[in-house]
């Protein structure tokens, strides 16, 4: 069996059930994309280098304890991880600041834009942190279609190309479901009332 040919889905099965060379493809196949995410948010080689293995540490360990059913959907899964360690990093560090997230059909358009993050004393940083969360928070309530492609292109600076290929549809449609997801997530802080500069 030539593990290449194997997707996503079938090397993990395989390193579940303890061929550890299947997780070293999943480690060639996805490590040049990965390394490039965490390096375009943190800009800098070490830190990325850094939170590279800990990202695969941690993919790893969830692996081992039965954590991951993503439904073959791996690098989605992985990325959202590094992600959450690209965050925990800057909060921990006391720098915690918004980490640029091109979103949308605008490559300028930052969905947390709309939360003013000019100098704060440390109260109102914590609310700004509070309004930041809550509207994560609130994409949980979109429709899973339009969801997972709000995260994908957001949080994982995937291109609109890679998401369609990834989720088996055309690019319009893609995009369709982007456009989609921004208006209801709109409608979503409207209704929650959260004080945005929207």
């Amino acid at each position: 069996m030539i593990m290449k040919r194997l997707d996503d889905h079938e090397l993990v099965s395989l390193y579940t059930n303890g061929n550890e060379k299947a997780f070293e493809h999943l480690l060639m196949r996805h490590k040049e994309k990965m390394f490039r995410f965490i390096y375009l948010k943190v800009r800098d080689r070490d830190l990325a280098e850094d939170l590279f293995q800990e990202t695969f540490v941690k993919i790893i360990n969830t692996l081992k304890l039965g954590g991951y059913n993503e439904e073959g959907k791996f690098l989605p899964w992985a990325m959202r991880i590094a992600h959450n360690l690209v965050i925990d990093h800057f909060r921990r560090s006391s720098k915690m600041r918004m980490i640029s997230e091109s979103s949308s059909l605008k490559d300028d358009f930052n969905i947390f834009s709309v939360l003013a993050n000019d100098s704060k004393n440390i109260e109102e940083q914590l609310v700004h942190d509070e309004l930041e969360q809550q509207m994560v928070d609130l994409i949980e309530y979109l429709p899973k279609s339009q969801r997972d492609i709000l995260k994908m292109r957001i949080f994982q600076d995937f291109s609109f190309k890679d998401i369609a290929e990834m989720e088996d549809i055309s690019i319009n449609t893609a995009l369709g479901r982007m456009r989609y997801a921004l208006i209801n997530l709109r409608k979503l802080i409207e209704k929650h009332q959260l004080v945005t500069d929207i």
